[in-house]
Parts: C-alpha cells; structure tokens; sequence
C-alpha cells in the first residue's frame, strides 16, 4: 500500500531519513521522525505531543518504498502490549497512535549520520560545561578550561552516546578523565550582607541563578543570605556580586 502522507522526499530512493524502527516477529515496523531530539525526550519519558515528533502518521514496513502497514499488522504488533478489549476498539487511527508510541519507546533511533554528529557535538558540550561549572583542579582551586576539558576528553577517548541523556553519562566519562587530570567537586559555602541600597535588585539577581539559604531581611532593608556553590567557580560569584554591588557587600566564608 502507498502512503498518502509520506514526505515527498520519499520518492528518491536515495533519500536520507530519521526514523524510529522496531522488528517484530520477522516484520520492520518504521516511523518517520520530524523532531528527532523530540523522539529522544519521548523515549526517556517526558510527556511531548507525537505531532510534534512524528513527519507523518504512518507506520511504515519500508520508508523508502512507502510501503505502510494495515490494522492487522499494527493490532498484531500491540498484542501482549495493550489491554485486550481496549486493542480490539481500536480505530485505526489509534492504532497508528499507539503503534508508534510503542516503536518510540522500545525501537531503534536511527538517525542521520547529520543529525548524529548534530547530536554527539550537543551532548559533549554540555558534559563538559557542567564539569567545567561544578568540578575544579583541587591544585589550584579553578575551573578546568573548557580547551582543557576537550584535550583530556580526546585522550581519555571518551566515547559520548548522541542518544542518551547528557546527566546519564557524566559520571562514567568523569572517572575516564580522572587519570588524565585532577578533579574535584568540592563546594564552597558563603555567607552575604547586602546593604539596603542594593538589597532589592541584586538579591532577585542572585536568586536567579543561585539557591540561596536562611536569607534574611533587616529593618534597615539590607539582605543577608548563605549561598553554596562549586569550589572552583567561588571566586566568579563574589566578583559578581561584589559588581552588582559596586564593591559594598559584605562576604565571608561559612566553615562546614
């Protein structure tokens, strides 16, 4: 059968596609992604309308031959997935609904080898931006440089996962790193007074980007509030703050 909805690229054989796949009992199940970093946070479960992930609502047995899958197949497909009554009411509609959540959540992600590399590049920037926020060199008390951070990752041979999520393999490439160059996580807690001249402003500047502890009003409207951050970036948040205050603030450090 022929798709009526397929994108029109589907007509050149050699057309390059994001889909979704799942083989079940010797059958290719396919959907054709619009949104394939949408397809991702689905998988991993947030709650994203398909509208938003799928090109077209078809199941495919072959994108390149537009060659869709009937109700029979689809319902043979949700057997021992779905509530048995519920399955046999369905519409085919629903059927092609419930099809692609399935092949969403259990399939392949078979991405182009574009989109890959738009991927892979995604996730190792954010690695290495969060372990450049939170993590330090316990010799100097610093940030690593990012430059630094991507030379220790090239000869560490980290290898980044384009599919999963960037918090899920922090900790794997840390320990990769950590024979390469010394980290530390430690956090350093600050104790702050911020005069009434610049309490209203700089505190909701602050409370922004930090979570702040015992915050305290005065009667003279000046603010006092404990704020903890990673070691390495502790300097750059008192020059901030000290910015924001043209030098009046009061900070001290807080012993744990």
């Amino acid at each position: 059968m022929v798709g009526q909805l397929l994108p029109d690229r589907a007509k050149d054989k050699r057309a390059d596609f994001n889909l979704a796949k799942l083989k079940k009992f010797g059958t290719t199940f396919e959907v054709v992604l619009k949104n394939p970093e949408a397809a991702l946070e689905f998988r991993h479960g947030k709650n994203i309308d398909l509208r938003d992930v799928l090109d077209t609502p078809k199941v495919f047995e072959d994108v390149q031959k537009a060659e869709i899958h009937g109700s029979g197949k689809l319902r043979e497909l949700l057997k021992g997935k779905t509530d048995e009554a519920k399955l046999a009411k369905m519409s085919d509609h629903d059927l092609v609904i419930e099809s692609s959540k399935l092949i969403l959540r259990e399939g392949e992600i078979a991405l182009t080898q574009e989109m890959r590399k738009k991927f892979f590049e995604a996730k190792r920037k954010k690695i290495m931006e969060y372990i450049h926020a939170n993590a330090a060199d316990p010799k100097t008390g610093l940030p690593h440089p990012m430059q630094r951070l991507e030379l220790a990752m090239e000869q560490a041979r980290v290898q980044v996962d384009p599919y999963q999520p960037a918090e899920a393999q922090i900790e794997k490439i840390i320990q990769l790193l950590r024979p390469i160059i010394p980290i530390t996580f430690e956090r350093a807690k600050i104790r702050v007074l911020i005069p009434a001249a610049f309490s209203s402003s700089v505190y909701s500047a602050i409370k922004n980007k930090f979570e702040l502890q015992k915050e305290d009003w005065k009667d003279d409207g000046s603010v006092s509030f404990e704020l903890e951050v990673p070691a390495g970036v502790k300097g750059e948040v008192i020059n901030l703050i000290q910015k924001l205050t043209q030098g009046e603030a009061s900070i001290e450090d807080v012993k744990k």
